[in-house]
């Protein structure tokens, strides 16, 4: 069993309560970790002993093309998203960051993080 996360995930992204958000975008950052089964890719060196990275960020790019009021919204999105499509993975762990909020003053960052 292993650990896998890919951290620092940025994305151009519309989501936002507030119509303005949803026009002009913000940047988004996204970090998932998941437990898996390793053990094929530990001992034979190959992708099929493993969950493919690259496969879970299309579908987190994917998923962050589709305009959502709410980052927890969004977020249990990606969750779902990457359950269907790596039905052997548990603990999965998503984190979302809206970078430079619309929050009446100066905030670096709002976030969620949800864990299924």
């Amino acid at each position: 069993m292993g650990l896998i996360a890919i951290e620092g995930m940025e994305f151009f992204a519309y989501h936002g309560c507030f119509e303005e958000e949803q026009i002009i975008g913000g940047r988004f950052i996204t970090d998932i970790s998941f437990e898996a089964g390793t053990r094929g890719a530990e001992e034979q060196d190959t992708l099929t002993g493993t969950v493919n990275y690259q496969k879970v960020y299309e579908i987190i790019a994917r998923e962050m093309t589709v305009k959502s009021k709410l980052i927890e919204h969004l977020a249990a999105r990606i969750i779902t998203a990457v359950y269907a499509a790596f039905p052997g993975i548990w603990n999965v762990t998503v984190k979302v960051s809206k970078m430079n909020p619309p929050i009446g003053g100066k905030v670096d960052k709002v976030s969620i993080t949800l864990n299924k």
